[in-house]
């Protein structure tokens, strides 16, 4: 797993027993239980979230993060300032969560550890006061640069890269 320093306190002060899959919000379950496809330039995404009609992308690298990768569900979280530890806590058990049903069906379907998936929690909403969390998932390719070049150094968002090899039992959440 490669974070950067937010994401470091963020999982160090996160309570993550018990991180199972009913962490997962219904809508983004169906999408770990529809599993993954291969698009016709060779893009490993996942099935539920392909468009109805083929887009046009620069790379591979392009095509699978934007396909893959989605908000997480924060709309039924406080936005009250009291509750700040208690949403990111939700968010990073449900982003991770989330990961890690995905990379262990990538896993099965593809029969690699190829994909990884990045887990972001940074401040949005109106006046970015607001802690929101994205994942997406991709699969590193020697010809291409990384998703997220300098990961390490990201100011603005804590950022984690997994494996299945990073998830609880090798992926099994």
């Amino acid at each position: 797993m490669r974070t950067n320093q937010w994401m470091r306190k963020l999982l160090a002060d996160a309570d993550l027993a018990g991180l199972s899959s009913s962490d997962i919000p219904p809508m983004f379950q169906e999408v770990v239980e529809r599993g993954w496809s291969v698009t016709g330039s060779g893009a490993r995404v996942l099935t539920d979230l392909c468009p109805d009609v083929a887009g046009s992308y620069f790379d591979r690298l392009t095509e699978e993060t934007t396909i893959n990768g989605r908000g997480m569900t924060d709309y039924d979280l406080s936005t009250e300032p009291a509750a700040t530890d208690e949403r990111a806590n939700v968010l990073l058990r449900r982003c991770l969560a989330y990961a890690a049903g995905c990379l262990r069906a990538a896993e099965d379907h593809f029969g690699d550890d190829k994909v990884r998936a990045y887990v972001s929690l940074s401040l949005g909403g109106l006046d970015d006061d607001l802690l929101t969390a994205q994942v997406t998932f991709c699969t590193p390719l020697p010809d291409t640069a990384p998703y997220i070049t300098g990961l390490e150094q990201v100011q603005d968002a804590a950022v984690a890269e997994l494996s299945v090899g990073d998830c609880p039992d090798g992926g099994t959440a």
